[in-house]
């Protein structure tokens, strides 16, 4: 029987060994419950040492959705997910993507991990997961545990690695994966063309259970394998003392095909992990003005004069930032009459500024008080390059050049001008009041 990680309850757990004793802290619908369980197998004795790395798999030929791994989802990464969830759960002593990719490789290294690069026989379609690890391990011999953490897991939280980190080196096991619990009636596959009568394997006809009464059945979930350096050496995820850690099933998100990536994405904006931002969250948020808040189209009308479009979407988005106590100015590259009448009718500061826009906002942030950490900025072409690398969060349209969507930390599915401004405001709405709801919670 494989043991258990955690108790089985409605969200989240998290749990800490506590002279010899596990507490474990769900949190219920904003309230905290607590339950006390004795673990025999906690303790110093069974305590592991040695360097502990994580490590992501990354292939660049990807069948069922091409760079799939690096496709933007709810305006990040794919792989951004899962690192930012490694790095940030402060449980390792390196966070590793594995990749035969240099665009893979690009972002991995902008979002915080080393890059293995490896070799063309383990980046072949054929290749196995444990064939990469081994070939990782035999490169890495100081690395005695690693957590295989999967990059089309993007709800993956800190806390869900801290619990199994926790398993290995503490409680004493040799390897633990993911799980989630389903509630679904098995039945034998037969050739139904002969006739031939199917028979129930975990379930009593007769006696059919009510879901609630049935506590379900355990399945791997693929969102991580954590093992010891000796039996991924020896071709194993799992053996020695195995363990499991139960995923409750808002976090279970799995990808493959096409049709999965909206359904992932929605499930990401409302149950994944959005990072370590302050509780204050952002209060000066920066738009460049030509390619974000105003389209690159230059029109003209019948009679010659120059015209430019503008969402109103967009200014309804500025006003919901205004609301929550947000300053919001615009940075232009030349003063025109269109810019000006646009920054006047949503009542915000413009400044013009085509070559310093760095010391520009450092100076607009001094004024507020601020560190760069709460400061957005949504930039579209090169001249806005450094002030995205120097911000907590950048942004970019769609359509913005390929080093701007590469180094943002959001990039929105509308084109400058058309939307785009909108899903930035509310991406750092929802992060802020994520940021908040961490923060009562600590409270608790």
């Amino acid at each position: 029987m494989i043991p258990r990680a955690s108790l089985r309850d409605e969200d989240e757990v998290f749990f800490i060994v506590l002279f010899g004793a596990a507490v474990l802290k769900p949190f219920l619908s904003g309230s905290l419950k607590t339950k006390t369980i004795t673990m025999s197998d906690s303790g110093d004795s069974n305590r592991k040492s040695g360097h502990f790395a994580c490590l992501i798999l990354a292939r660049g030929g990807s069948k069922g959705i091409k760079l799939k791994n690096i496709k933007a989802l709810a305006g990040q990464p794919l792989i951004a997910w899962v690192l930012r969830a490694a790095i940030d759960s402060g449980e390792f002593d390196s966070v590793w993507v594995s990749t035969d990719h240099a665009d893979i490789a690009r972002i991995s290294k902008e979002w915080g991990a080393q890059v293995h690069m490896r070799s063309p026989h383990t980046a072949r379609d054929q290749a196995t997961s444990i064939e990469a690890m081994q070939e990782f391990l035999k490169e890495h011999p100081e690395v005695k545990f690693v957590a295989n953490v999967q990059c089309t897991s993007p709800c993956l939280h800190p806390s869900h690695l801290q619990r199994t980190c926790h398993m290995i080196r503490n409680l004493g096991y040799d390897s633990v994966f993911a799980v989630n619990r389903r509630h679904l009636f098995r039945w034998t596959e037969t050739p139904i063309d002969q006739a031939v009568s199917t028979k129930a394997e975990n379930l009593d006809p007769a006696k059919r259970p009510r879901r609630q009464d049935w506590a379900g059945e355990l399945y791997e979930n693929g969102s991580f394998y954590f093992a010891t350096r000796e039996l991924l050496m020896a071709g194993l995820f799992q053996g020695g003392k195995v363990g499991y850690c139960e995923m409750q099933p808002e976090y279970s998100v799995d990808i493959d095909t096409d049709i999965d990536w909206p359904i992932a994405e929605q499930r990401v904006i409302k149950f994944g992990y959005f990072g370590k931002t302050k509780p204050q969250g952002v209060k000066l948020v920066v738009f460049a003005a030509d390619g974000v808040l105003i389209d690159n189209q230059i029109n003209f009308t019948a009679t010659g004069e120059e015209f430019r479009s503008f969402s109103l979407s967009d200014s309804i988005g500025i006003k919901h930032l205004r609301e929550k106590g947000v300053e919001v100015r615009v940075i232009a590259d030349e003063e025109n009459a269109v810019t000006t009448k646009l920054a006047a009718r949503l009542g915000i500061a413009m400044a013009t500024e085509s070559k310093n826009k760095v010391d520009l906002l450092n100076e607009w942030r001094k004024g507020l008080d601020l560190d760069w950490s709460q400061v957005a900025y949504m930039g579209q072409d090169t001249p806005d390059l450094d002030c995205m690398k120097t911000v907590g969060i950048g942004g970019a349209p769609v359509d913005a050049q390929n080093e701007i969507t590469t180094t943002a930390k959001f990039v929105a599915k509308s084109k400058g001008g058309k939307g785009a401004v909108r899903e930035f405001c509310d991406h750092l709405l929802l992060v802020m009041e994520k940021a908040k709801s961490a923060a009562e919670d600590r409270k608790i």
